[in-house]
C-alpha cells in the first residue's frame, strides 16, 4: 500500500476515535455541572453553557501557534503533542472537584488540543496533490462519523459507568491513538531550504491580504457559524412535530444523526469531485444546496419529511468545509501549509463559537424560523461570493494531462 493511503487510512481511524471521545461527554456534561454542586437551574444552565464553549474560546487563540510549529518541527510531532494533549486535559477534568476547576481544565483542554488542524495538515503535505480532494473529504469523514457517534456512546456509558470514569476512558483513547500514530504514521521530510520562517502574524496577514484565502476565510467563518446556529435550539423545534415529549430527546437525537450520517457518506463523495473537476463548482452547489435545505425546514410538513429533508442537508454540508480547507492548502506556500490551516482551523473555531450565540440572539428576539432564514441566507451569500470572487482551480493532474496535449 502507499504510504500515503496507509497516513489517511491510520489518520481516520485515530481521528474517529479522537472525535468520539470528545463527544462522549456532550450528553451528560450539564449533569456533571450539578453534580459538582451547581444546583439552581438557571447557574447550572449558564456553567453548562461557559463549560462546553470554553475549549472553542482557547483553541481559537492556540490553533495557529501549533500550526506554525508544525511548520517549524514536523505536523506528525503536533498530532502526537494534540493527542498527548488532549488525553491528560481529560484526566484533569476527571479529578475536578468545582465547577471553576471543570472550566478551567476544559480551558486548558481547548489551549493544548488542536488535532484537527494538525491532523488535515499532515494529511496534505503526504499527499499526492491529484489526492488531496479525496483525502481531506474521506478525513471529513471521520470528524462527522465521530460527531455523530460520540454522543450515542457517552449518553450509554454515562448510565452504565458514572460520569467520572468517561473522562479516563477518553484519555485512553487519545494516548492510544498517539502510539499508533507515532509508531506507524509516516511524515514527509521537508527540505530545509523550506523550513518554515514565517510567524503567526505573516500567516494571518497572508490569510487577510491574499484575495484567494481571505475569501476562503471569510466563508469558513460565515458557514460555520450559520450550520451552528440552529443545533442548540433544534429540540424547540422538533418539539413543534410532536406531542410525545417523553421521546423528544430521542426524537431530535435521531433528526439530528440523520444529517450526521450523510455527511459521512458524503465527504468523500465530494473530495473525489473536487479531485476530477475542480473546487469552486462543487463548492457553490454544495452551499447552495445546504442553503436551500435550510429554508425548507419552514414549510416541512411533519417529522419524517424533516428526516428525509435532513438527509439531504446532511449530504450537501459534506461537500462544504474539508473543500475549503483543501483551498487554503493549494493557494499556500508549501512552507506555511501548516501554519495557514491552522488559521483556517482557528477561523472555524471562532464560527462555531459565534454560531450558537447568534442563533440564540435571533431566536430570543424574532422567532424559531428566523433563524432558519438567516442561516439560509447566508450559505446562499458564501456560494454567490464564491462563485463571483474566486476563481476555479484546476486540479493538477488535469493541468499536467491539458500541458501535456499542448505540447503533441
Amino acid at each position: 500500500m502507499e504510504f500515503w493511503r496507509r497516513n489517511l487510512y491510520i489518520l481516520w481511524g485515530t481521528q474517529f476515535l479522537a472525535m468520539i471521545g470528545m463527544n462522549l461527554v456532550v450528553p451528560f456534561l450539564p449533569f456533571f455541572v450539578r453534580e459538582l454542586g451547581v444546583t439552581d437551574a438557571n447557574e447550572a444552565a449558564r456553567w453548562s453553557g461557559l463549560v462546553f464553549a470554553g475549549p472553542f474560546l482557547t483553541a481559537f487563540f492556540s490553533t495557529p501557534l501549533w500550526g506554525k510549529l508544525g511548520d517549524t518541527y514536523g505536523k506528525k510531532a503536533m498530532v502526537i503533542r494534540a493527542l498527548v494533549g488532549l488525553g491528560l486535559s481529560q484526566i484533569l477534568v476527571g479529578f475536578s472537584t468545582n465547577v471553576y476547576e471543570l472550566l478551567f481544565f476544559r480551558l486548558l483542554q481547548g489551549a493544548i488540543s488542536g488535532f484537527i488542524a494538525a491532523a488535515l495538515a499532515l494529511v496534505t503535505t503526504s499527499t499526492p496533490k491529484e489526492h488531496t480532494g479525496y483525502s481531506l473529504g474521506f478525513l471529513q469523514s471521520a470528524t462527522a462519523g465521530g460527531t455523530v457517534l460520540g454522543p450515542v456512546v457517552g449518553g450509554l456509558l454515562a448510565d452504565t459507568l458514572g460520569y467520572r470514569p468517561i473522562f479516563f476512558i477518553v484519555a485512553g483513547l487519545c494516548f492510544t491513538c498517539a502510539i499508533v500514530i507515532l509508531k506507524f504514521v509516516r511524515e514527509v521530510s521537508q527540505p530545509k531550504s523550506e523550513q518554515a520562517t514565517a510567524t503567526i502574524f505573516q500567516n494571518a496577514t497572508l490569510m487577510i491580504t491574499d484575495k484567494r484565502l481571505r475569501i476562503v476565510g471569510i466563508a469558513i467563518v460565515l458557514s460555520q457559524s450559520a450550520a451552528l446556529m440552529i443545533e442548540p435550539l433544534f429540540a424547540l423545534f422538533i418539539e413543534q412535530f410532536t406531542s410525545k415529549t417523553q421521546y423528544l430527546s430521542t426524537i431530535t437525537g435521531a433528526v439530528v444523526s440523520i444529517a450526521g450520517v450523510f455527511t459521512v457518506i458524503s465527504a468523500p463523495w465530494w473530495g473525489k469531485r473536487n479531485d476530477r473537476i475542480g473546487f469552486k463548482k462543487n463548492l457553490v452547489v454544495a452551499l447552495s444546496g445546504t442553503g436551500v435545505a435550510y429554508a425548507l425546514h419552514l414549510v416541512v410538513p411533519n417529522v419524517y419529511a424533516l428526516g428525509g429533508l435532513r438527509a439531504g442537508l446532511g449530504f450537501a454540508r459534506g461537500g462544504i468545509l474539508h473543500s475549503l480547507y483543501s483551498q487554503v492548502s493549494l493557494y499556500a506556500p508549501d512552507s506555511r501549509k501548516s501554519g495557514l490551516i491552522g488559521i483556517a482551523s482557528s477561523l472555524a473555531i471562532l464560527g462555531n463559537f459565534l454560531g450558537p450565540v447568534i442563533g440564540g440572539m435571533i431566536a430570543g428576539t424574532f422567532g424559531l424560523s428566523a433563524v432558519f432564514i438567516v442561516n439560509s441566507c447566508i450559505f446562499l451569500f458564501i456560494a454567490y461570493l464564491i462563485h463571483k470572487f474566486l476563481a476555479e482551480t484546476k486540479p493538477q493532474h488535469v493541468e499536467v494531462k491539458e500541458a501535456l496535449d499542448v505540447v503533441e
